[in-house]
């Protein structure tokens, strides 16, 4: 007698739930990414095989332009970038009024003197963003605001780190005085910011 086979039926999958999960992983990724703010001035970093990644939180970084200007990048969190630039008023003796003190929260780098910053923070933001420093920040044997920005910074949360991104024309004088300087202040642990090239033998 023949064998019976049972009907087979085609089967359904409810894709409904799935689109819900990817439409909420998608909306979670939009709000939550940061995306990296552009360079003031160009730098053009030197290549190594390091596949380190830098911190994303507590991180203050440093660029060297190519003609050996120094600009300091304050960590994000608004509150304590308000308790920095009081410490560095206070070290300088210079004052800011709440509209100068709500732009340097929002501000993307310091590229100028204290005795400048003032009039740089009464700038407009887009003014700000393209505003290239005739000086950059002082960084030399009798005038140290570079590792003074630094110092005050591990001050307010000892817990931050560093990174220096140099361009790969830099002067070693500049990229010296500014090691030197580190380490007056004992602070000899950072990450050195590189560009990618390809291993060895690849």
């Amino acid at each position: 007698m023949a064998r019976i086979k049972p009907k087979r039926h085609g089967v359904v999958t409810d894709m409904t739930a799935m689109c819900d999960v990817t439409f909420l992983l998608l909306t979670f990724f939009i709000m939550t990414t940061q995306f990296k703010k552009p360079d003031v001035e160009q730098i053009k970093p030197p290549s190594s095989i390091s596949e380190k990644l830098l911190p994303d939180a507590s991180l203050m970084t440093i660029n060297a332009t190519p003609d050996g200007k120094f600009y300091f990048q304050p960590v994000e969190n608004a509150t304590e970038r308000l308790q920095l630039l009081k410490k560095m008023g206070e070290k300088y003796n210079v004052t800011f009024d709440d509209k100068q003190k709500a732009s340097f929260q929002k501000v993307q780098s310091v590229g100028v003197p204290m005795n400048q910053l003032r009039s740089y923070l009464d700038l407009p933001e887009d003014e700000q963003k393209n505003y290239k420093s005739p000086t950059g920040i002082p960084m030399d044997s009798t005038n140290k605001q570079l590792t003074d920005w630094v110092q005050q910074s591990l001050s307010v949360n000892p817990e931050y780190k560093l990174a220096i991104k140099g361009d790969v024309t830099t002067k070693y004088p500049k990229v010296k005085a500014l090691f030197e300087g580190l380490r007056d202040i004992k602070f000899l642990n950072f990450w050195l910011i590189t560009s990618q090239e390809g291993k060895p033998n690849e």
